[in-house]
């Protein structure tokens, strides 16, 4: 919390004294904009030994409840103060989000207050007594820290940090290099919004939950051959099926977020986001959507089993494609606009896959599992995409639905049953081919 206080300060006069300020009468409260959203990062902060608790409990449900209501807290702020008072602009943001941080700490706070102490918490043996043990404190015989895992947090810190500038890196140019105006930034922070739904509805969820379910079931840093057999398969098959279910909901993306991206962003923004470069932006977040889904789950099952001197390898090599990626970002935007934001992140993601498959790859070939197995589709559902993603392209660019978003609702209809049509010829392959898959979703 004091680190995140001192970069509150810091970043705040960075960004309203050495960055581009926009203009007062334009886009007013500007100032209380950026002070207000690194105040809620500081709020953040306090309920994060809360956070870390319940992940490594699975206390899923809590995780669950909390974020649901303060992101409904959220929205529903956002909406009452546009409706009665449009003219406050950022103001209202700033509000909700900081309403946001503050419900979503309570939330953790008030559970574990009643939590601890109680029957039930007698009865799972919890680590944790009393709320003033989640506090800093100075236990007796013990040193003041522990170096060993001040290393490894160390580590993990610096990789976090070159994650972030993987993870957001072109929004650092777009911010220093002035790449693109104020305008082409909105337009791709809301494509960039709309596309990453199911990365942050799907993808991470899954990734955040089997990161603890293989750090527990497997031993961090140990040879395969010294991990215990039975725990080595069960890891081995959910990784598989793990890695078959994001690439199966990835590609479902893709293929169908192609032909409707324009028509999506009409219905969604009207001409201002179909006309313009809102659909390339949208059709190849559509690809990069692919490349998200296969690297949460395998970057999250190469981190469960690094050791600490993998992890500072790892950050040598990321060290060195941040600063590629960096490169690719800025060379690419000039070269092709905001589109070129998207080419280089899958760029990004391609290489650290990459990576994440050759550590996969290493950990099981002294057993006779293949868990890689799971990125290869079946023959006939990767048949049946390529015939769904042909159609439904034809169904746009036809003589029918030419330019379908200004033909009126009959020709979006005719559109949309195209695809209703390829996507349930779609899922009835994938339940015919992918049996072993469909009872690893029911029974999950």
């Amino acid at each position: 919390v004091p680190l995140g206080v001192f970069w509150f300060v810091v970043l705040s006069a960075v960004w309203l004294q050495l960055l581009e300020v926009p203009d007062p009468t334009v886009v007013p409260h500007y100032q209380a904009g950026v002070v207000a959203f690194g105040l809620s990062a500081v709020i953040e902060l306090l309920g994060e030994p809360f956070w870390v608790l319940a992940q490594a409990h699975l206390f899923v449900r809590l995780k669950v409840i909390a974020e649901s209501f303060s992101v409904l807290s959220k929205c529903v702020l956002t909406v009452i103060l546009v409706m009665l008072y449009p003219h406050w602009g950022l103001y209202i943001f700033c509000l909700a989000q900081l309403l946001y941080t503050s419900v979503l700490v309570m939330c953790y706070v008030i559970y574990f207050m009643t939590f601890l102490g109680s029957p039930e918490a007698t009865k799972k043996s919890f680590p944790v007594a009393r709320m003033k043990a989640l506090l800093p404190n100075l236990v007796e015989d013990e040193t003041f820290v522990n170096w060993k895992e001040a290393r490894l947090t160390w580590s993990f810190f610096k990789q976090s940090f070159l994650k972030q500038i993987l993870t957001e890196g072109e929004r650092y140019v777009m911010t220093f290099l002035n790449v693109l105006n104020f305008g082409d930034q909105g337009v791709y922070d809301i494509i960039n919004n709309l596309g990453s739904l199911v990365a942050r509805f799907i993808f991470l969820p899954i990734e955040e939950s089997f990161y603890v379910f293989f750090a527990k079931v497997l031993e961090r840093g140990k040879n395969v051959k010294l991990q215990k057999q039975d725990d080595v398969a069960m890891a081995a098959s959910v990784l598989e099926l793990l890695l078959k279910l994001v690439l199966l909901i990835g590609l479902t993306i893709t293929v169908f977020g192609y032909a409707y991206s324009q028509l999506a962003l009409d219905i969604y923004g009207g001409s201002v986001l179909s006309s313009g470069t809102g659909p390339s932006l949208l059709r190849c977040y559509s690809l990069y959507v692919l490349f998200l889904a296969v690297n949460g789950v395998t970057e999250c099952f190469a981190f469960a089993l690094m050791c600490k001197e993998e992890v500072d390898r790892y950050n040598f090599v990321m060290l060195a494609l941040s600063f590629t990626f960096l490169c690719v970002s800025y060379f690419l935007t000039y070269w092709h606009g905001s589109v070129g934001f998207i080419f280089a992140n899958c760029f990004n993601m391609g290489i650290r896959i990459a990576h994440s498959i050759h550590y996969i790859h290493d950990f099981f070939k002294e057993s006779g599992y293949r868990p890689l197995a799971g990125l290869l589709p079946s023959p006939l559902l990767l048949l049946v995409y390529i015939l769904s993603g042909a159609i439904t392209v034809f169904s746009e660019a036809s003589i029918f639905v030419f330019f379908c978003c200004d033909k009126g609702w009959v020709a979006r209809l005719m559109h949309v049953s195209v695809g209703a049509l390829c996507f349930t010829a779609t899922i009835i392959t994938m339940f015919y081919t992918e049996t072993k898959l469909i009872h690893f979703v029911r029974g999950q």
